[in-house]
């Protein structure tokens, strides 16, 4: 009879653990059902677009030859500062031999062309002043000298070009020692010593052999999407956050917004520029990635609550915030609000709500499966 009793007696015990873990779980259930509630704050609230970019240089070029040959010598490295006129790359000739044939045959043929053009007008000049050849036939053997001779001076031109990669008259200047056109610091040297150089003409880019920007003036270069560009404007004030250099913050105002957009990955933007503002102590480099806010409204010391707490209805047309009733079985009240700016997380409340009023936040639906 003991033993029988000992055992009634345990699964009584056991009973009445599992309705205390039943109770428990079903306390936790509904504590999870019950609303939060948020208190109306002061603070400050920052309606703003955002750009993607980098800094880049205001005016960046690029150094190119205008004589063919290979790169004899490199007078300058990456991050180089340089002034305007300082040598930067010296470009050997190197002609084909039939270029050079050429060149030497076409000289050649120019020089007996003059001599020829020469003493005809020499036996002119006697003619004329003899009285035997008129005026006007002199007039057409000194044209023919001066063309000759204008030949003949293009002619070594070209062969001095071909051969030697300089020219030099009282007229042109052009010699294989390429020239930084203005100052600034070396941002890249795509060329060694050796390399073959394309040069610069009407038909053909050429060969880049180094760009130059000037560093001590920088602007941030980015994309908008179109559903902020219409809120945007020339001087509006921007924020930029360089990812190289997280604790920096640069400002500057918007300089420049593209009249026409973009389409990239699906997605239609605009160009802007902004224009940083002197004086900032961080150390910014050409290629940094970075963000830019831009500052459309800012409001300070203004009463906020979190976006999710508020209702809208009638198409966004009406906005309301529910309070927590008086007593616990009355339901919550509902009331108007007037918003303002909004964030994107927390937004301004214009009326309807004092300072320190509590909200009752929504708990988030939860998704049921067809199974449960």
């Amino acid at each position: 009879m003991s033993k029988l009793f000992k055992t009634l007696l345990l699964l009584v015990v056991l009973v009445a653990v599992a309705a205390g873990l039943y109770a428990l779980a079903r306390g936790g259930k509904g504590s999870d059902n019950e609303q939060k509630q948020v208190t109306v704050e002061k603070g400050s609230i920052t309606e703003k677009a955002l750009a993607v970019g980098q800094i880049q240089p205001r005016q960046k070029f690029s150094i190119k030859s205008k004589i063919s040959g290979i790169v004899r010598k490199c007078m300058v490295n990456v991050g180089d500062r340089v002034k305007t006129g300082d040598a930067l790359f010296e470009i050997a000739p190197d002609p084909t031999p039939q270029e050079l044939t050429d060149v030497d045959r076409q000289l050649d043929s120019t020089r007996a062309s003059f001599e020829r053009a020469r003493a005809e007008f020499e036996r002119s000049q006697e003619l004329s002043r003899n009285g035997v050849l008129p005026k006007s036939d002199l007039d057409v053997k000194r044209e023919a000298f001066e063309l000759a001779k204008v030949a003949l001076a293009k002619a070594e031109q070209q062969r001095d070009l071909t051969r030697n990669g300089r020219i030099q008259t009282e007229t042109v200047n052009m010699e294989s020692i390429i020239r930084a056109p203005a100052a600034g610091t070396i941002l890249t040297r795509a060329v060694n010593p050796g390399d073959p150089v394309v040069p610069l003409t009407s038909y053909q880019p050429g060969t880049e052999l180094a760009a130059i920007a000037d560093m001590s003036d920088l602007i941030f270069k980015g994309t908008v999407d179109e559903i902020d560009v219409g809120k945007l404007h020339v001087d509006l004030p921007a924020r930029i956050k360089v990812g190289a250099l997280p604790t920096d913050v640069v400002t500057g105002h918007v300089s420049r917004i593209a009249p026409q957009a973009q389409q990239k990955e699906g997605a239609t933007l605009f160009d802007v520029e902004i224009e940083l503002d002197k004086g900032s102590n961080a150390t910014l480099r050409a290629g940094y990635s970075a963000n830019a806010d831009l500052i459309i409204r800012e409001k300070k010391d203004v009463l906020t609550i979190p976006e999710r707490v508020v209702i809208f209805e009638d198409g966004g047309k009406k906005t309301f915030v529910e309070l927590p009733a008086a007593k616990p079985k009355e339901p919550a009240k509902k009331t108007a609000v007037k918003l303002g700016i909004s964030d994107g997380l927390n937004v301004e409340v214009a009326e309807g709500l004092p300072l320190g009023a509590k909200v009752l936040e929504r708990p988030p639906k939860k998704l049921t499966s067809a199974v449960d």
